[in-house]
């Protein structure tokens, strides 16, 4: 089954918990945890690139895109931001990331050149006719009709509740197969999956500093939810757990407590590498004397 098919049937089996990655590993670390999709996103990958999420282009994020579904081997969602342009860059978006293997994008409804001062929480979006006719374009754009488009309102944050739910309407009649809405309080979490007229999506941000509610994944399944994104969960956790690991060899002079554990993980990391398929072909051909 491609990853396409497969991921709309794991939309309509029930709620999907969707861990954001930003490179090979971490894909394959999601999928050795057991998670059945995973999502590139534009905070992720833009961090671990030392850039701004909106000055990320196009190319940069196909490529990373590519790699990350070759070692991920489950269905991969990217982040596309708002197309990277008008229509007719949206349609070159669609195709770009289906050529990479990509089950699906998003899209949003913000203002191209996208702005930095969205990492502060201040949205700038476009009319609703603008972002209809960016995703008529992308749905046009696509030869697999499994590709999955996502369309991202965050017009909750500068116009409210109600005309989120009035441009979530007008989306879906455009062609999109899911709704993605950034709630501002756990009252609106609960009632957007009610309100809209197809899946929602969720985004578990982690960090964030405006409030947003941060629901079990039981709990978002139980409002409806058919996706659980966490955007920031993995940048977080390796940012940290590398931070702490370099000031304590600086502190101490020592790189590591735990020696065996080492031994354990770096293990881990080349089984996942496939380094033993490599070993093999190696011993039949140019190791053999």
């Amino acid at each position: 089954m491609n990853h396409t098919r497969q991921l709309r049937e794991l939309i309509a089996a029930g709620t999907v918990p969707c861990p954001i990655v930003y490179n090979p590993l971490t894909a394959v670390i999601a999928r050795e945890a057991g998670f059945p999709m995973v999502g590139v996103g534009g905070y992720a990958l833009g961090a671990n690139l030392m850039t701004a999420e909106p000055l990320l282009t196009l190319t940069e994020c196909v490529e990373h895109a590519r790699r990350i579904v070759l070692a991920a081997r489950v269905p991969v969602v990217v982040d596309a931001g708002a197309g990277f342009g008008s229509p007719v860059h949206a349609q070159r978006t669609v195709r770009e990331f289906e050529s990479a293997g990509i089950a699906g994008i998003h899209l949003e409804d913000q203002v191209y050149p996208k702005r930095v001062h969205y990492h502060r929480g201040i949205e700038h979006i476009v009319p609703v006719q603008e972002m209809v006719e960016r995703i008529e374009a992308a749905v046009e754009a696509r030869r697999d009709a499994d590709f999955v488009i996502v369309a991202r309102t965050d017009a909750m944050a500068t116009d409210g509740y109600d005309e989120a739910i009035r441009r979530a309407h007008r989306y879906v009649e455009a062609g999109a197969d899911l709704i993605y809405a950034w709630p501002n309080d756990l009252d609106e979490a609960r009632r957007v999956p009610r309100d809209v007229p197809a899946p929602t999506v969720y985004g578990v941000s982690e960090g964030n500093r405006l409030g947003r509610p941060r629901p079990s994944t039981a709990e978002l399944a139980e409002m409806g939810y058919s996706v659980v994104r966490n955007p920031h969960l993995a940048t977080l956790t390796q940012y940290r757990a590398v931070q702490e690991a370099l000031r304590h060899w600086r502190r101490t002079g020592r790189t590591s407590d735990e020696p065996a554990e080492m031994v354990r993980i770096r293990q881990e990391i080349e089984d996942v590498m496939g380094l033993d398929a490599h070993y093999a072909l190696e011993r039949r051909t140019i190791e053999k004397s």
